[in-house]
């Protein structure tokens, strides 16, 4: 990092001149207190720079080939040099020529012949606020690579929570495969297609979309809960056993609210994982559960998920039903619009049906389950 203004540094002073003798007297005054550079023209002083890059730069504004105004130019329109400032010593004395010198980049303009106690005073000066420029710029950019790292530190504490979270709900219910893969994946793609709904643009930004991308593998969470006697049974439940399942949705709730508690931040990025484990049995004709929510009232995320949810049951073997085709999938599921699922979202599913095939296919299971999906 740069070192704090004021601090001792063997600072290198460059020295532009046509004239010798003038590049010889600069170069007498400033020795044995800066390291010097000298150049007798624009393009030498230009060529230097490429290799060793000063502190400050003294210039003379008339000289033949490239002047001291367009060697400036030069200067500030190169990222590398642009922060070097640059004092101009020439004999032009007009106000207008110390304008434009001023404009074209020059931090201050000193006109010949000079007062070697004025040159050094204001050599000083420049160094000293550039010495502070480049600290707070140096020091700007160690806060932003700083914050990006403890940005990409609380993002890995996100993903590792949840899939641990996921991971457990998982061991308990270990035949359904890949289908916390393709569920996440599908909610993911139809968050997207919804993006530019007004309905939802609010709701769906690229951030929240990650997040309940991320949260979809808990949806099924409270089924850690679940009895082995119901949540293994080869076959289809009973009523009351299936009341008992029903209950994986608060249980699911419960658990994560408990996590967030613990996490103490005014806004959990469990919040999606909760309203998904809590409301993705909901229904928009209000004939879900556990609460019989019925449409917006529903989380925007629960909604999407039930979509997924129910689109991987049909494409999926259970012991009660055979696995539908794809085609027939999308129909089941367009006859539920309004009732089940939310229409618009219906809509949207419909449109990327091929890329909800896409994903089953990719994120396939090895072996078709036998595991009936409530």
């Amino acid at each position: 990092m740069t070192q704090m203004p004021g601090t001792p540094k063997n600072q290198t002073i460059l020295i532009v001149d046509d004239t010798s003798i003038n590049l010889t007297l600069m170069n007498e005054l400033l020795k044995g207190q800066y390291r010097t550079l000298t150049a007798n023209s624009g393009e030498q002083a230009l060529q230097i720079m490429q290799n060793d890059t000063p502190d400050l730069i003294l210039l003379d504004v008339m000289m033949p080939g490239i002047g001291g105004l367009e060697a400036c130019r030069q200067i500030k329109n190169n990222p590398k040099t642009a922060g070097i400032p640059v004092i101009f010593l020439t004999a032009k004395s007009d106000i207008e020529d110390e304008q434009i010198g001023f404009i074209t980049g020059a931090v201050d303009y000193i006109t010949k012949p000079i007062s070697p106690a004025i040159v050094l005073a204001r050599i000083k000066t420049h160094l000293k606020l550039k010495a502070m420029n480049d600290f707070l710029s140096d020091a700007n950019a160690f806060l932003t690579s700083e914050v990006e790292r403890r940005t990409h530190e609380v993002q890995v504490i996100q993903d590792v929570t949840i899939m641990a979270m996921a991971t457990l709900a998982e061991t308990r219910d270990s035949d359904t495969g890949q289908h916390l893969r393709r569920t996440q994946n599908y909610v993911r793609r139809l968050a997207q297609a919804l993006q530019s709904h007004p309905q939802f643009c609010d709701a769906l930004t690229d951030e929240n979309i990650e997040l309940i991308y991320k949260s979809a593998p808990l949806h099924d969470i409270g089924k850690v809960g679940i009895p082995d006697r119901i949540l293994l049974k080869p076959g289809k439940l009973t009523p009351e056993e299936f009341e008992i399942m029903k209950s994986h949705t608060v249980m699911g709730r419960d658990a994560i609210a408990a996590a967030e508690k613990l996490l103490d931040t005014p806004s959990s990025f469990l919040r999606f994982a909760r309203e998904i484990a809590h409301r993705h049995q909901e229904k928009w004709d209000g004939s879900g559960y556990p609460d019989g929510l019925s449409g917006n009232d529903i989380p925007v995320a629960a909604r999407l998920m039930a979509v997924a949810d129910v689109y991987d049951a049909l494409i999926s073997r259970r012991v009660y039903k055979p696995a539908f085709p794809h085609a027939d999938a999308v129909t089941m599921i367009q006859a539920q619009s309004g009732k089940h699922f939310d229409p618009a979202m219906v809509d949207a599913f419909v449109r990327i049906a091929d890329d909800f095939q896409e994903i089953a296919q990719r994120f396939s299971d090895p072996e078709t389950s036998d595991r009936e999906h409530e």
